[in-house]
């Protein structure tokens, strides 16, 4: 009996592992695609801010950067923070994990391994995207013209979000691809912001002046926020701008409704059932946006944007890794000799 329990323990113990390598690749295939797409956005409004604002745009290319979280990486490899040498860094640098190609290639990777839990449509899109991007990469001439290039990268990021919600399941795989995708954009929105709000704010002199709007107006552009912020708002003011980016429920972009998404899919994973006791994932996503819901944008600012922004960071990162050690941690070895007995 105890052998036959021993072996029932490592079949499931299989069986759970085969679930968290196919919930792993999921989520990080997601993760990567819209992390490729938000470093897209975030050059391609700086080339836009370049043409507008001519030499006094040339401090811009440094905090891509510093948002990116690899400054050291990028200091040993090129050194001078020069259009030519971030564009590269950011978009084709194999040796840069975090660049465009390399999001890409781990989400084809990822998406490979899972190939019979997504839609052939999704494959052969993510792919296609890959291939042209690599392509783009061996060639560089696109550095010569690069701003509808990167126009691309954010269009076919967005077919393969559609592809997604249409053609895939909306069971537990889609929900690890939109919870990955939900975490992934809340923190890029959180960490341009940062960027925006204190590296670029502009000198006093220029605060008011069509150098100060423009800023801003690049910052809502980088979430694809401009046109719905001005429905909203009309005039653009610094302190609306972050209330828009951080505290709104309903635009796809904003942190907090990227919380609220995040959750509900993680509810849907676990199951909704009133009486269940909450696990650490939920615990800490749900804090979170507790936090973020219960939060005024007058004391955001007054208490200081980048104290709040670097602790929603903090606690992002907690939520990710309850996730993975939840979901995608393998279990011990001797777990299955406890379980057997």
């Amino acid at each position: 009996m105890k052998t036959r329990a021993l072996a029932g323990a490592k079949a499931d113990n299989r069986r759970g592992e085969m679930l968290s390598r196919v919930a792993d690749s999921i989520f990080w295939m997601s993760r990567s695609i819209e992390r490729a797409q938000n470093i897209a956005r975030f050059i391609n409004v700086n080339l836009k801010l370049s043409l507008e604002l001519g030499d006094a745009a040339q401090n811009q290319w440094a905090p891509l950067i510093y948002t990116s979280g690899d400054q050291e990486r990028f200091d040993e490899l090129y050194g001078e923070a020069s259009q030519r040498n971030v564009i590269d860094f950011l978009a084709f640098d194999l040796e840069n994990g975090n660049s465009i190609v390399s999001c890409l290639r781990s989400a084809r990777e990822n998406a490979r391994t899972v190939r019979e839990m997504i839609s052939s449509m999704m494959w052969e899109e993510l792919n296609k995207f890959f291939l042209s991007v690599r392509a783009a990469a061996n060639e560089r001439a696109i550095l010569d013209s690069p701003y509808e290039f990167f126009n691309q990268i954010i269009l076919a990021s967005h077919l393969l979000e559609g592809i997604t919600d249409a053609t895939m399941s909306h069971g537990e795989p889609w929900h690890f691809s939109r919870l990955g995708r939900m975490l992934e954009r809340a923190d890029k929105t959180s960490r341009i912001l940062d960027v925006k709000y204190f590296i670029l704010l502009p000198n006093v002199g220029d605060v008011g002046t069509n150098i100060d709007t423009i800023q801003w107006g690049a910052l809502l552009e980088s979430a694809s926020a401009l046109e719905m912020y001005r429905k909203r708002h009309g005039r653009i003011s610094p302190e609306l701008v972050a209330e828009f980016l951080i505290l709104d429920r309903e635009f796809p972009r904003a942190m907090h409704h990227c919380l609220i998404e995040s959750e509900k899919s993680l509810n849907a994973i676990f199951g909704n059932r009133d009486d269940r006791v909450y696990n650490v994932a939920e615990q800490r996503l749900g804090r979170l946006r507790a936090d973020v819901n219960y939060s005024q944008i007058r004391e955001i600012i007054d208490g200081g944007l980048h104290e709040f922004i670097d602790d929603f960071q903090v606690k992002l990162n907690a939520v990710g890794a309850a996730i993975h050690e939840t979901f995608f941690a393998a279990p011990p070895a001797s777990s299955l000799e406890v379980s057997a007995q």
